[in-house]
C-alpha cells in the first residue's frame, strides 16, 4: 500500500485532537500510516500530552497509523506528503501582548485585525519562509496547507516571496457561515454552494446557492428580518448587522466584519476587558490551561467537547476535507485562500483571495466572481492593501513602511498612535523580530 505521510508542525497545538479527530474519520479514503506531529523545544511538554492522547484516539480507533512526535523539522519533512501549519510564533504570551498594547494606545487589539494581525505577520511571515525553503529541499511535491493565522497574508507571503506554489490558506469561518446560514434557512448544508468575495477575515457571501438556485435574496430577507440574529464566534462578540445595511449590500459580511462596521463598539469592549484582565488572548491562555488537564487524563481516547470552546468548531472537517479532496481528486467546491489570478477582477492578479475553488489533485481552481459592488469593494481593497505593505514589512523589516502600514488600516485612529504603538509591539517582540532588529 502506498504509504501516506502528514506533518503537522506546531503538533502541541491545542486544535491538534480536532485534526486527529479528522483523519480517523476520513480513514478509508485517507489511509494515513505516518503522522508527524512536530514543535520547538519551548512546547516539550504540550506536545507530549496532545501526542499521547493522539496515540490513544488513533489505539481506540484500531487503526495502523504511526504518530510520532518530533522536535527535529528537517527530519519530520523529509518525503511527506501534506504539510500543515498551525503555530503561534512567540507563544500565547505573544498574542496577549498584541492584544493588550494597541487597547492600551485607546486602538483595537484583535489577532488578525489591525495592529495585532500586522505583528502576528511580522513574527510568522519569516518562519513560514523558512519551512517553505525546507519543504522545497525535503518533500518538494508536498502540498502545504497553512491554518495560522493571519491565514490569507501568510499564503500570500508564500506565494508572492517564493517559488513555491503548492500552499493553500485555510480558516474555518466561510464554512462556519454555511453551516450557520443553511442551519436557519433550514436548508440542508450538502446542497448549499457561496459565493465568496474578498480575503481571510474579510469575506462577504455575495450569492448563496441551494440546490443549484440562487437564493440570496431569500437569505438576505430573512436576516433582516431576524435582525437579532448574528453569525456567532467562539473568539468575540459579534453584533447583528442592521438590516439597512444588509439591504444595501445584499450579502451576508463574515463575522470579523463587526471590527469594521462596529469599530466603536467593539474598541469599548476591548477596553472593559482590558481592564479587567479579560482580554481574548487571557481567555484563551486560561481555556488552554483547563484543555491541556483534561488531555493528560490516560483514560481520554476522544476529542473533548470542551475544545469548541476554544474557536476550533468544524477545524477538523475543513483542514481535513480539504486535504482528502485534493488526495483523491474529487473536484468539489471548498472555500480557500489561494492565488486570486483574475478570480475577482478588481484585486491584484497576484494576491490572495479566500472564494469558492473546485478542489483537484492540482489544487484549487478559483471560482471567478467578477467585479465586486461598491457595497464591498472599497473596504475589500482598503484591507488588501494594508495586507500587502504587512508583507512587505514582514519581509523588510521596514519600519516606516510598518507604520505606513497599520496607519492606513480603518481600526487606526492616528497616524501619531501608529507610530506609538508599533514601536512599543517591536520592543515588546524584539526576540521574535530578527528582521527589524537588523534595522
Amino acid at each position: 500500500m502506498k504509504t501516506l505521510k502528514i506533518v503537522t508542525i506546531g503538533g502541541g497545538s491545542s486544535y491538534t485532537p480536532e485534526l486527529v479527530e479528522g483523519f480517523i474519520n476520513r480513514y478509508e479514503e485517507l489511509p494515513i500510516t505516518e503522522l508527524w506531529l512536530v514543535d520547538i523545544e519551548e512546547g516539550r511538554e504540550k506536545l507530549e500530552i496532545v501526542g499521547n492522547l493522539a496515540r490513544r484516539m488513533v489505539e481506540k480507533a484500531d487503526l495502523p497509523i504511526d504518530v510520532i512526535l518530533s522536535y527535529d523539522r528537517k527530519e519530520a519533512l523529509k518525503d511527506a506528503d501534506f504539510v500543515t501549519t498551525q503555530m503561534r510564533v512567540g507563544q500565547i504570551s505573544a498574542r496577549i501582548k498584541d492584544e493588550r498594547i494597541p487597547i492600551s494606545h485607546g486602538m483595537i487589539g484583535q489577532e488578525t485585525n489591525g495592529a495585532g494581525g500586522m505583528f502576528k505577520a511580522f513574527r510568522t511571515i519569516p518562519v513560514i519562509l523558512e519551512i517553505v525553503k525546507e519543504i522545497q529541499e525535503l518533500c518538494p511535491d508536498a502540498w502545504l496547507i497553512n491554518f495560522t493565522n493571519p491565514a490569507g497574508m501568510v499564503t500570500e507571503a508564500v506565494l508572492n516571496y517564493t517559488e513555491f506554489k503548492n500552499v493553500i490558506g485555510l480558516c474555518n469561518v466561510p464554512f462556519d457561515m454555511k453551516q450557520g446560514i443553511s442551519k436557519q434557512m433550514n436548508y440542508d448544508a450538502d446542497k448549499v454552494r457561496l459565493e465568496l468575495s474578498g480575503s481571510n477575515h474579510n469575506v462577504f457571501i455575495t450569492d448563496f446557492f441551494y440546490e443549484g438556485n440562487s437564493v440570496i435574496n431569500e437569505v438576505v430577507k430573512s436576516y433582516v428580518e431576524n435582525s437579532e440574529k448574528t453569525l456567532a464566534m467562539n473568539n468575540f462578540d459579534a453584533l447583528s448587522y442592521p438590516p439597512e445595511l444588509l439591504k444595501s449590500l445584499n450579502a451576508i459580511p463574515c463575522p470579523y466584519h463587526n471590527y469594521y462596521y462596529f469599530t466603536q463598539e467593539q474598541l469599548e469592549k476591548n477596553l472593559q476587558e482590558y481592564k479587567e484582565g479579560n482580554v481574548r488572548g487571557e481567555v484563551v491562555e486560561q481555556l488552554e490551561k483547563e484543555l491541556f488537564e483534561i488531555y493528560k487524563d490516560q483514560s481520554l481516547d476522544i476529542k473533548p467537547a470542551q475544545l469548541e470552546q476554544r474557536g476550533g468548531a468544524h477545524y477538523s472537517d475543513a483542514a481535513c476535507s480539504l486535504i482528502n479532496s485534493i488526495y483523491n481528486n474529487k473536484q468539489d467546491i471548498q472555500y480557500v485562500n489561494t492565488l486570486n489570478n483574475g478570480a475577482i477582477s478588481d484585486l491584484p492578479s497576484d494576491c490572495a483571495v479566500e472564494v469558492a475553488c473546485v478542489i483537484t489533485k492540482d489544487g484549487p481552481k478559483p471560482i471567478s466572481v467578477g467585479s465586486l459592488k461598491p457595497q464591498i469593494k472599497g473596504m475589500i481593497e482598503v484591507i488588501k492593501n494594508f495586507e500587502k505593505l504587512t508583507i512587505e514589512a514582514a519581509i523588510t523589516g521596514d519600519r516606516d513602511l510598518a507604520i505606513t502600514a497599520l496607519s492606513s488600516n480603518p481600526l487606526c485612529p492616528s497616524t501619531y498612535k501608529a507610530v506609538e504603538v508599533v514601536d512599543e509591539l517591536l520592543q515588546a517582540h524584539k526576540l521574535y523580530l530578527p528582521q527589524f532588529n537588523q534595522k
